[in-house]
C-alpha cells in the first residue's frame, strides 16, 4: 500500500486549533449512556474544517462515532478524497482519545481514495497531552477500496 504525505499549505490552521475544534464538537455530543463525549476535526488539503460528535442510541449498536459524523460531513463538503487531517478528542479529562477499529477503517478508506496517509492528531480534553499518528500506523494491514480495485 503506498501513500502520500500531504504537505501543509499556509491556510492549514495549527494542530491546537484543530484539536481546539475538535473539543469544541466534544462538547456537543449526545452521550448520555457512556458519559463519554467523543470530538472530531477534519481538514481538507484546501484548508476547510468539518467537525462531528459521538451520538448515543438507546438501542446502543445504532450510535455513531465522532469520526463517523466528522466523515459524513468532510465527505458532503469537500469529498473523502480531500482529507489531510483529523484531529480526535474527549470533552474533557486527560485520557487521550483515538478512533476505535471501526474509525480507523472508515479513516483508512479516505486515506486510500486519496492516496495520503492521513495524520491523525489525538488529543486529550483537557488539552494536557497529544499523540501523532498516521493511518498506516494505526491500522498497518487495512482492507479497504484498493483492495476491491476501487480507488486507492
Amino acid at each position: 500500500m503506498l501513500f502520500l504525505i500531504a504537505v501543509a499549505k499556509d491556510k492549514s490552521m495549527t494542530e491546537e486549533q484543530l484539536l481546539d475544534l475538535a473539543r469544541a464538537a466534544a462538547a456537543k455530543a449526545y452521550a448520555p449512556y457512556s458519559n463519554f463525549h467523543v470530538g472530531c476535526a477534519i481538514e481538507s488539503v484546501d484548508g476547510e474544517v468539518v467537525t462531528g460528535a459521538n451520538m448515543e442510541n438507546a438501542c446502543y449498536r445504532l450510535g455513531l462515532c465522532a469520526e463517523q459524523s466528522a466523515l459524513t460531513a468532510a465527505q458532503h463538503k469537500f469529498g473523502l478524497d480531500k482529507v489531510a487531517r483529523i484531529a480526535v478528542t474527549g470533552a474533557s479529562g486527560a485520557v487521550v482519545c483515538t478512533p476505535c477499529g471501526g474509525c480507523r477503517q472508515a479513516i483508512l478508506e479516505a486515506a486510500q481514495l486519496s492516496g495520503r496517509d492521513i495524520k491523525i492528531i489525538c488529543g486529550s480534553g483537557d488539552g494536557s497531552a497529544a499523540q501523532r499518528h498516521r493511518i498506516g500506523e494505526l491500522i498497518p494491514f487495512g482492507f479497504g477500496p484498493a483492495d476491491l480495485g476501487g480507488g486507492g
